[in-house]
């Protein structure tokens, strides 16, 4: 039987590209519906099919991740777009971002957008903030969609696998994706004066060939909470603080209220950021308060 990657699901069909490169219209059978189980853009799948447009979705291969909102499995990295201004950078927003990518086991990369909008000091603030996160593990690219700066850095790292392009609705998602590949002309929506953020331009999940590798332009994660982690799983969604709890003197240490707490003598001496601890213990309380699910 043949075997292909969904590349984009609309109206209830599966639209898939085969190794030939030929993208074939598939629906899914009912043995899914049964099993609770529907396929995903990213999907590895067996197929029949007699022609282009009349394929039969009969497998789908064994994930290594998958994300509910957007829906999409198989993710090797998450483009992570946060705008310098317009609206204005929040490590608040960026950490919770990288928490449920980290939880997920998708390498994160931080793209900051709109830096050529930026003044003297708001670029200053910006570069500072990226200097943090690199000193954390994070790749960091400051791009402009108009000056085109960053891009050429952008595009080499997208080669080889699927790449999520995600963020709040208004940072340009789709303006840099049309600086990647111009002949998408995806649609861009400028900030509402009025409300101060976007409107998702994006309505579906699809994966756009760039170059060596496939990206999601998806229409944003419509939810930012906590709901699968548990409170052991937090550490290690902070790389920072990760590795140096292992100096910690209790293990399972949660950074609180134990003596002799590497973290918080990290945090001290400068070399933990004080927001990316103070959005630890935010989140930790946000677990800790999450009703039980039963």
């Amino acid at each position: 039987m043949p075997e292909g990657k969904i590349i984009k699901a609309l109206a209830g069909f599966y639209y898939v590209l085969t190794d030939e490169n030929r993208v074939i219209q598939c629906r899914g059978r009912g043995v899914f519906r049964k099993n609770k189980v529907s396929p995903l853009v990213g999907d590895e799948v067996v197929f029949q099919a007699e022609n282009d447009r009349e394929g039969y979705i009969l497998e789908i291969k064994d994930r290594k991740n998958e994300l509910v909102r957007p829906p999409i499995a198989n993710v090797d990295q998450a483009i992570l777009i946060f705008s310098a201004v317009e609206p204005d950078f929040s490590t608040t927003l960026l950490d919770r971002f990288l928490v449920l990518i980290e939880f997920n086991r998708i390498r994160p990369i931080i793209c900051v957008s709109k830096i050529d909008l930026t003044t003297e000091e708001e670029r200053n603030r910006i570069e500072a903030y990226a200097a943090d996160y690199e000193k954390a593990g994070y790749k960091v690219i400051l791009t402009s969609s108009v000056t085109e700066d960053g891009i050429k850095q952008l595009l080499p790292l997208l080669e080889g696998g699927i790449s999520v392009f995600a963020g709040q609705s208004g940072v340009g998602k789709s303006s840099l994706l049309n600086v990647l590949k111009p002949d998408l002309e995806l649609e861009t929506n400028e900030i509402s004066t009025h409300l101060g953020r976007g409107k998702h331009t994006t309505r579906h999940v699809e994966l756009i060939e760039i170059g060596a590798g496939l990206v999601a332009d998806t229409p944003g994660f419509s939810s930012l909470e906590f709901t699968e982690l548990e409170v052991e799983d937090l550490n290690y969604c902070f790389p920072d603080i990760e590795e140096t709890s292992e100096k910690c003197k209790f293990r399972g240490c949660l950074h609180m209220q134990e003596p002799k707490c590497a973290v918080k003598q990290a945090v001290e001496d400068g070399e933990i950021p004080q927001y990316r601890y103070e959005h630890y213990k935010v989140f930790l309380q946000e677990i800790k308060d999450r009703k039980p699910r039963y």
